[in-house]
């Protein structure tokens, strides 16, 4: 299968062991059609030049890249809404790939030029040793609903996996909590690491101190490699520091996750596996994406909480080789750094430099209280579309269709918080996007009809015009993660 000549296999996690993984096959599909390919991505592991055969056989019948080794099921265990679960694991999907990313004219330079490496991992891909009685199955709404996911929290900055590759598998798969009969698919993701909270809580829980010994110096290396050799507190350190920063982007694209267990979060603090997610209709603390968190454990405004709780899970592993003092010290870290961050998510989304702490914290607040104040008839995205570029958008936003909602004291307040601060790039403002009356939204009504036209259909027209839209949106607010 010929790749770009830059191509550079590196299986890391597969020298780690059988103690960590084991390998697996792919189910043997009765179908393949191609619905999703994301070349922007490819590019950047030296596959954008796959033809459909080539990539159909890669990521839907999962023959082995060139320089990989077979498929493998990670191994992991985790608190599932703050309840120990050791019967984890991969249980229907795979980590299929790892190589290093290359400098692409897409990516910042900084980002491609340290040459992250970078996994290919699957979602529906078939059984393994942890399926737990399950058919390994993913169905084709829950792959269209991540790839709009993944693909809306790009756009807006946040750290996240990127929705690689989605095909159709034309299996009809029970399911108690959709119609079924549904259509089945499997997904692959491009993310930085897999190596979850959870894989270092199994090895604690097998009182492996070597075990996680080894996985502190795999993932020093590879995705922190600032950090000095052993140093498990500075270790602990970064990923609490990654983990705020992650956090705080969630928080100012107004996105709950849904399922925040330790096994859905990873050591890079990069945001994956999108289940029942949802993105705010409006400033609603106590909003929920899952219906079965019938105590909000993991609301929008509790996230912070929720992962700093299963950050303190993390260090509790830790304790096999650390002394206690320094991992609660990295712990304590977590406060001010998502503080911090949030003042950064904040100020990167309405296009403004900082000021100064105190100015940047007082725009933090004025802006939550003007959402607060509005509600469902402002809901959370238009602001930050209205005022994108600060006080230089005035003229658009109180033109625009929400102008009625701009006045008051808590707008007077905003306003002048917003006023002190300086836009950031103002030239994007020229991007025809902000032309627009609304901004792209991905509230569950979309999505709904998005899904109900393939579904009804087979008519995935809406499902690439949001896409084409999504990505238009990235270009013009131009965020980095």
């Amino acid at each position: 299968m010929p790749v770009s000549p830059d191509y550079r296999p590196e299986p890391r996690f597969f020298d780690l062991g059988a103690d960590y993984a084991d390998a697996v096959q792919a189910a043997d599909f009765p179908q393949t059609i191609l619905r999703f390919r994301n070349d922007r991505a490819a590019a950047e592991v030296g596959l954008e030049g796959l033809s459909e055969a080539k990539w159909i056989a890669a990521f839907g019948r999962f023959e082995p890249l060139p320089g990989q080794p077979g498929p493998i099921a990670m191994r992991y265990h985790g608190h599932q809404f703050r309840h120990y679960n050791p019967d984890l694991g991969d249980g229907r999907g795979f980590l299929a790939a790892q190589m290093r990313a290359q400098a692409t004219s897409d990516r910042v330079a900084s980002d491609s030029a340290q040459g992250r490496l970078l996994d290919l991992g699957t979602k529906g891909s078939g059984q393994t040793p942890w399926s737990r009685g399950g058919d390994g199955r993913l169905t084709l709404k829950g792959g269209v609903r991540e790839v709009l996911a993944a693909t809306m929290l790009e756009a807006q900055g946040v750290p996240t996996s990127r929705a690689f590759s989605l095909i159709e598998t034309g299996e009809a798969l029970e399911r108690g909590d959709e119609p079924s009969p549904t259509r089945s698919a499997v997904l692959v993701r491009l993310s930085h690491s897999h190596v979850r909270f959870g894989t270092f809580q199994r090895a604690a829980y097998l009182g492996r101190k070597d075990q996680i010994e080894a996985l502190i110096e795999h993932v020093r290396s590879l995705y922190h490699p600032g950090v000095a050799a052993g140093d498990a507190p500075a270790l602990l350190t970064a990923i609490v520091e990654s983990s705020a920063k992650l956090t705080a982007r969630w928080i100012a694209a107004g996105f709950v996750h849904g399922v925040l267990n330790t096994d859905n979060l990873n050591v890079t603090g990069e945001s994956f596996d999108y289940g029942p997610w949802r993105f705010l209709p409006e400033y609603d603390p106590a909003f929920t994406a899952a219906y079965f968190d019938q105590t909000g454990l993991y609301a929008f405004a509790r996230q912070p909480e929720a992962v700093f709780w299963n950050l303190t899970q993390l260090a509790g592993c830790l304790k096999l080789v650390a002394e206690v003092e320094p991992l609660a010290d990295a712990l304590n870290g977590f406060g001010p750094a998502y503080i911090r961050e949030l003042r950064a998510a904040f100020l990167m989304r309405l296009g403004v430099h900082s000021l100064g702490e105190a100015a940047d914290q007082r725009l933090v607040d004025t802006t939550l209280a003007l959402l607060r104040e509005g509600r469902a008839a402002l809901r959370w995205e238009p602001l930050f579309f209205d005022w994108f570029g600060g006080f230089a958008s005035s003229a658009r936003a109180l033109s625009g269709p929400r102008a009625k909602l701009y006045q008051g004291e808590a707008f007077d307040a905003f306003r002048f918080a917003l006023m002190e601060h300086e836009p950031d790039r103002i030239e994007r403002l020229e991007h025809p996007m902000f032309a627009a009356r609304e901004p792209e939204e991905m509230l569950i009504d979309e999505v709904e009809a998005i899904w109900a036209a393939v579904a009804d259909a087979d008519d995935w027209a809406p499902f690439q015009a949001k896409l084409d839209r999504l990505e238009a949106a990235r270009l013009a607010w131009g965020f980095t993660a």
